[in-house]
C-alpha cells in the first residue's frame, strides 16, 4: 500500500514495515512548511494503521535531509499563526511519542533537521558517507526540532554542547564511537541493513515493544527508584494483557 503526498513517498509492505521516504532530492530533502504537513498525515496514519509495525525514514537523492528549507521562513501569514501551528501541530512531539519503533537509514548529510529527526528514531543507522550536525547557531538560531535535548541525551553532554556551539558536523565513523548511530555500513547496503532490522522489529510482540520503548523514555526523566516503579508497572500492563489475549484466543 503506498499513499500520495507531495513532498514524501509512503509505503506500506507485507510485512508490516512501513518506508517512509524525504522527497525533495533538488533541495536535499530540506524541510518545509509542506513537508511538516505531509509528516504530519504521514506519522499519524502510521501510528494509528495497527497493521503498520515498524517505520523506516530514508531521504531520496544524495542526502537524507539536509535540515529546515530556509526559503520558508518569513512565509507564515503571521508570527502568531506560525506559533499556533506548531503548537497544535507538534510533529516532533508526535514523532518522539509513537508507541512503534522507527529506524533512520542515513546516507550523506543529516543536518540540523535531519540530524534532530533522525536523534528522535529508536535506532539509527548510517552508511559509511554520512554527516550529522546542528548547524542553527551559525545562522543565529538555535536547534529547535529537539536537538538540544535529544543530542546530549544521546551522546555525552559536554560532546553534545560542543556540535550545537561550533555547528561541526561529524563523520559516520565517529557518529558510532560516540553511540549517535547503531551500525555503521556500505552505501550500498544501508536500504539491506534498514530493512533486515524493521523484518527483526516487526516479528516482535508490539506491545512488548512499546512498553519498553515507554519504560526507557520516560525513565530517563525520572529519577532511579521512580523509573524502576515505571519499569514494574508497565511489565504488570504487559503480563495482564497478553493474559487477555491469551484467553480471547481459548475463548474463541
Amino acid at each position: 500500500m503506498s499513499a500520495a503526498f507531495e513532498t514524501i513517498a509512503y509505503e506500506k509492505g507485507a510485512e508490516g514495515i512501513v518506508r517512509l521516504t524525504l522527497d525533495r532530492p533538488d533541495k536535499r530533502n530540506a524541510v518545509n512548511l509542506q513537508m511538516r504537513d505531509d509528516l504530519w498525515s504521514a506519522l499519524c496514519a502510521f501510528r494509528d494503521d495497527p497493521d503498520a509495525r515498524v517505520l523506516i525514514v530514508r531521504g531520496a537523492g544524495v542526502a537524507f535531509c539536509s535540515g529546515a528549507d530556509i526559503s520558508d521562513f518569513g512565509t507564515a501569514p503571521s508570527y502568531v499563526q506560525a506559533r499556533r501551528a506548531r503548537r497544535e501541530r507538534d510533529l516532533w512531539g508526535l514523532m518522539l511519542a509513537l508507541p512503534k519503533p522507527l529506524i533512520a537509514a542515513v546516507h550523506g548529510y543529516a543536518l540540523g533537521a535531519g540530524c534532530e529527526m533522525s536523534l528522535l528514531c529508536d535506532l539509527r543507522v548510517a552508511s559509511e558517507d554520512a554527516r550529522f550536525g546542528l548547524p542553527e547557531v551559525g545562522l543565529g538560531y538555535i536547534p529547535s526540532a529537539g536537538g538540544t535535548q535529544t543530542l546530549p541525551r544521546t551522546i555525552p553532554p559536554g560532546v553534545a554542547l560542543g556540535m550545537v556551539l561550533s555547528g561541526d558536523a561529524i563523520d559516520a565513523g565517529e557518529a558510532y564511537r560516540l553511540g549517535l548511530v547503531h551500525r555503521v555500513v556500505p552505501k550500498d547496503e544501508l536500504g539491506a541493513a534498514a530493512e533486515a532490522w524493521g523484518r527483526e522489529l516487526a516479528a516482535r510482540e508490539p506491545w512488548a515493544l512499546a512498553y519498553a520503548k515507554e519504560a526507557v523514555r520516560a525513565g530517563l526523566d525520572l529519577p532511579l527508584r521512580e523509573g524502576l516503579a515505571l519499569e514494574t508497572r508497565l511489565a504488570a500492563l504487559l503480563r495482564d494483557a497478553r493474559a487477555r489475549a491469551r484467553g480471547s484466543v481459548l475463548r474463541s
